[in-house]
């Protein structure tokens, strides 16, 4: 008998949010399978393959393996993701492209890719960007670039895939995925009274990725304890 259960591809699944994730979506009983350049340790039923999202090849391999072996794909999360944090003199063209492929072009890949299976699943993707997409700190060029054009393009893939595939943005704040020894400051600047924890945004991410998110398409939702909507003044 076949198995019926629904089938989502995480990247970067093997740590921090995208870890959570996947431990949240196979607790919600989903097939998951892990992307990423790191060895998984889940915890949980899935299937975790070493690979390169920013490699064209790569992507299509991936892609491929899931059709062979789950023989569908109804979500996929785009959480993959890396900071480059230099001075702009000293950032280089290689890391330049390094963090736009990874952060930013793979998500192309990839909805490309599955775009075939999702349709026929009509299923939906969630994307992972940060609120640096519209706010900064120095040194981030890089990376605030490839989150506020992977908020474009979230909403650019709701317009080409739709109606089967839904497509939505999470943009995180400060989420705690080290387990940090944080101050009570740290919490009591968020007008929500604390830091993110991971299982935050995999909660958002399994909403948007389910049914009763049936009506929601191209929107990006930040998820950082309202502290973009803070105005803050220096004493």
């Amino acid at each position: 008998m076949s198995d019926t259960r629904r089938v989502a591809l995480v990247t970067g699944g093997a740590h921090g949010i995208g870890a959570a994730i996947a431990r949240r979506l196979a607790d919600d009983g989903w097939r998951v399978v892990i992307a990423d350049l790191r060895t998984a340790r889940p915890g949980h039923e899935a299937r975790c393959v070493q690979a390169d999202i920013a490699d064209e090849d790569s992507v299509r391999d991936l892609v491929a393996s899931i059709r062979q072996g789950e023989g569908r794909l109804d979500g996929l999360v785009c959480n993959a993701g890396i900071m480059v944090r230099k001075p702009l003199r000293e950032l280089s063209l290689a890391d330049w492209s390094r963090v736009i492929a990874t952060n930013l072009s793979s998500t192309f890949l990839l909805a490309r890719a599955a775009e075939e299976m999702l349709r026929t699943a009509r299923g939906a993707i969630v994307t992972i960007a940060s609120t640096r997409a519209r706010q900064s700190e120095p040194d981030t060029e890089s990376y605030a670039a490839s989150k506020g054009g992977l908020v474009a393009l979230t909403h650019a893939l709701a317009i080409s895939l739709g109606p089967e595939v839904r497509a939505n943005c999470i943009s995180p704040g400060w989420i705690d995925v080290e387990g940090e020894e944080l101050r009570p400051e740290d919490h009591a600047q968020h007008p929500a009274g604390r830091v993110g924890k991971p299982e935050d945004i995999a909660a958002l991410a399994a909403w948007l990725l389910g049914p009763e998110s049936g009506f929601v398409s191209g929107s990006e939702f930040l998820s950082d304890g309202g502290m973009t909507r803070k105005m803050i003044y220096v004493e």
